[in-house]
């Protein structure tokens, strides 16, 4: 996932064969990675694959696991346990990735009751905002720290998962959580990647306001990198011919592939690909 979000094998779901078909298109998913896949198919990207499926003329077979998302190419795909991994930054060097489906970025989420419209962290309003709930090991933890408001922090956002430690495991805030901190005035504001919160966003029953960030993040060696990013399927690299027929699937039904990301309120920019 490289910068959008950095960083056992599992047990498949009941049923699972290990058997595939031609005429099938594995997908490997998490059940517990919302709102991107859940196991009652109501992720986004549970659709998208779908649709992606139809498209091809193939038969979905989602291989699930409990285990989240960042295992399942080092898992599954790499372990032929299935043959297409959603969601994946493009140009993702673990994997061949498809043209990209999709882009969108980073985010500012706040009460629409606060008045707050920055899209950057240099902004005024930015800078006087003291509680900001967001996930581990991600570009909002880097803005937190490159503006000197992680330290004032880190006690507040080890409270959202039980004050566990994600140094030797894996923990992570829940996106939903994040939003239900906005709502309830425990956090100013959140900073995430859109598709982990804009269903929660749209869903709310307080008005949120959910603003693009504009400005890149500035990596420790000076460089500028965009919080903005393309997104697409991976297949292992020695399978150019299903990532050829899934490029062709992505050309002939974008505007579908688009529908499941649209109810969900994903702010949706031009592809770079």
């Amino acid at each position: 996932m490289s910068l959008r979000f950095t960083l056992c094998a599992c047990a498949l779901a009941i049923g699972f064969s290990g058997a595939a078909s031609s005429a099938d298109l594995r997908v490997c998913a998490s059940e517990t990675e919302a709102p991107f896949s859940m196991r009652d198919e109501s992720g986004f990207e549970n659709r998208v694959a779908k649709i992606v499926a139809d498209t091809m003329d193939r038969k979905l077979v989602t291989v699930w696991t409990p285990k989240p998302a960042i295992y399942l190419v080092r898992d599954f795909l790499d372990k032929n346990q299935c043959d297409v991994v959603m969601g994946l930054d493009t140009g993702d060097d673990r994997v061949l990735t498809t043209k990209p489906y999709y882009r969108s970025g980073y985010v500012i989420v706040t009460r629409t009751d606060r008045h707050i419209t920055a899209t950057t962290w240099n902004d005024p309003q930015f800078k006087k905002l003291d509680t900001v709930a967001t996930r581990f090991n991600s570009p909002g933890e880097q803005i937190l720290r490159q503006t000197g408001k992680y330290e004032n922090t880190a006690i507040y956002l080890f409270s959202l998962v039980g004050f566990k430690s994600p140094r030797n495991q894996y923990v992570q805030v829940p996106a939903d959580r994040l939003i239900q901190e906005v709502i309830e005035g425990r956090a100013d504001a959140a900073i995430a990647f859109a598709p982990e919160v804009a269903r929660y966003v749209k869903a709310s029953p307080v008005p949120l306001t959910m603003k693009l960030i504009t400005d890149p993040l500035v990596l420790p060696d000076g460089k500028k990198e965009s919080l903005q990013f393309d997104q697409s399927m991976g297949v292992r690299k020695n399978d150019p011919q299903l990532k050829a027929a899934l490029d062709a699937a992505i050309d002939k039904a974008t505007a579908e592939l688009h529908k499941p990301l649209e109810a969900d309120g994903i702010p949706l920019l031009r592809t770079n690909s």
